[in-house]
């Protein structure tokens, strides 16, 4: 037994080995307190890396290959005000970089013209009356930034287009229900107010990169929100009963609601637990209770695709890969052999469930995760765990927040590889990029800021301290 592990150890480790290669490497001197920021222009195949300070910001543009085609150079806005960099939008090829101060108020934009080798620059003053940020999203024509008005059932949208100008769009969603917790019926405002600390704290609306493996971290959240496809979809899972989904078309800025009933457990809710996750134009549900759980993929209308369900008696048919546990009473990994600890974990744990394609595949994460533990030895840590530490966090990565190691949380999981019509395929799991990149940096330690994104495969951008390099690698699946 114990050769064969070492034999497949060995050849994990040499396939991880080979699949990453070093694609582009940029001398760079850089300081510290740095920002770092990526944008994607798929009609050109061009990437834009935006590395700022304190002093200036460097734009570098590369082509698909991650090779300098061109770069410039401005002065970073005031940083008395603007503290962070929170999107972009692209207007005739040239990348327009959004920068904002802590509260959202005031919006810095920044045109890098590479054609006429210049920058130009707007600022706005944003009243935000009466209202709480909840996210920000970015594409190609437009940056929005997405708010609730108090005590209402109202969602605003402030809309940037390619000049940098914006205008406001009230979105109305009068006659949707919103219950909070407890059952208790309220607005939206309040249902998104509500304190679910110490996972979630009030007005978190937690984005969804779905084309990245997405950790627990994020997807256990009971407020989610996706971007694709000109839409943006809130799910709340605040109630055990059903998922909420919300739809906003980005088209005509109207609003539709669905509320689709979880499994029905006949047991105290007070004992049960549920989240969702919404991928493919599916809902993918997860609801537990002590000695067992339902993984169930509906339509939006709430209709039955198909439904596994594990109990605690039995073994749990319909995963790939071993339970393992992290961060436990005993700290380190380990792996559980009874579905009994698995599930009671799970329920006891804030629970999450994830999807990510491969191929015509579906692999499914599904699990539980506790909120940080901290210790006077881990006090002051990045809630993104050893590789966020690492990331300017003022600056929004999809690619690296979903790059997570669970650091100072104490998480069980496992996984299962589906079709398309959620039938389960059985088989062993290869390593995916984000497992390659974790061995990765098993080796590589003296990096810092790091940026991570998907265009004909992963591209992971970091600094060489040692070399004052910044290096781009490429990993596949």
């Amino acid at each position: 037994m114990i050769k064969k592990t070492l034999l497949a150890s060995l050849i994990l480790s040499s396939l991880i080995s080979f699949s990453q290669e070093m694609v582009s490497s940029i001398p760079l001197e850089l300081k510290k307190n740095r920002d770092v920021f990526q944008t994607i222009n798929n009609d050109k195949k061009e990437i834009t890396l935006f590395i700022g300070d304190k002093m200036k910001v460097k734009a570098i543009q590369l082509d698909e290959k991650m090779k300098i085609i061109d770069s410039i150079s401005s002065e970073r806005p005031n940083t008395k005000i603007y503290t962070k960099m929170i999107g972009y939008n692209i207007n005739n090829d040239n990348t327009r970089l959004f920068w904002s101060s802590n509260d959202s108020k005031d919006i810095f934009t920044e045109l890098y013209d590479f054609n006429n080798r210049k920058t130009t620059t707007k600022q706005h003053s944003l009243l935000l009356k009466d209202e709480k940020v909840l996210q920000k999203f970015s594409d190609k024509d437009f940056f929005y930034i997405l708010t609730v008005i108090k005590k209402s059932n109202d969602l605003k949208l402030y809309v940037f287009d390619k000049e940098g100008d914006y205008t406001e769009k009230k979105i109305n969603l009068n006659g949707f229900t919103f219950y909070k917790s407890d059952y208790t019926q309220s607005n939206l405002y309040e249902v998104l107010g509500e304190n679910l600390l110490p996972f979630e704290a009030p007005f978190s609306l937690q984005l969804i990169n779905t084309d990245n493996p997405t950790s627990l971290t994020d997807s256990a959240k009971k407020r989610k929100c996706y971007f694709k496809n000109n839409r943006i979809i809130i799910t709340l899972d605040t109630n055990i009963e059903f998922t909420q989904v919300i739809t906003v078309d980005l088209t005509d800025f109207k609003a539709t609601e669905k509320k689709i009933k979880t499994h029905d457990i006949d047991e105290d809710r007070m004992y049960l637990n549920s989240n969702s996750f919404y991928f493919d134009n599916k809902l993918y549900q997860l609801k537990s209770a002590s000695n067992l759980f339902y993984l169930t993929v509906k339509d939006l209308d709430g209709k039955v695709l198909k439904e596994h369900t594990a109990k605690s008696s039995e073994p749990i048919d319909f995963k790939n890969s071993e339970v393992q546990l992290e961060g436990g009473d005993f700290g380190g990994k380990r792996t559980l052999e009874n579905s009994s600890q698995f599930i009671r974990k799970v329920n006891n744990l804030n629970p999450g469930i994830s999807c990510y394609s491969i191929g015509q595949n579906t692999l499914i994460t599904f699990g539980g995760i506790s909120p940080i533990q901290q210790s006077a030895g881990q006090f002051g840590m990045s809630q993104f765990g050893l590789i966020g530490a690492l990331v300017a966090v003022a600056v929004y990565n999809p690619g690296i927040e979903s790059f997570n190691s669970y650091s100072n949380r104490k998480v069980v999981k496992t996984d299962g590889l589906f079709d398309n019509e959620g039938n389960h395929i059985k088989g062993d799991l290869r390593p995916l990029a984000f497992d390659k990149i974790r061995t990765f940096f098993d080796k590589y330690t003296d990096v810092s800021s790091q940026t991570l994104f998907k265009t004909d495969a992963y591209y992971l951008g970091y600094y060489d301290n040692k070399t004052k390099e910044y290096i781009f690698r490429k990993f596949n699946d």
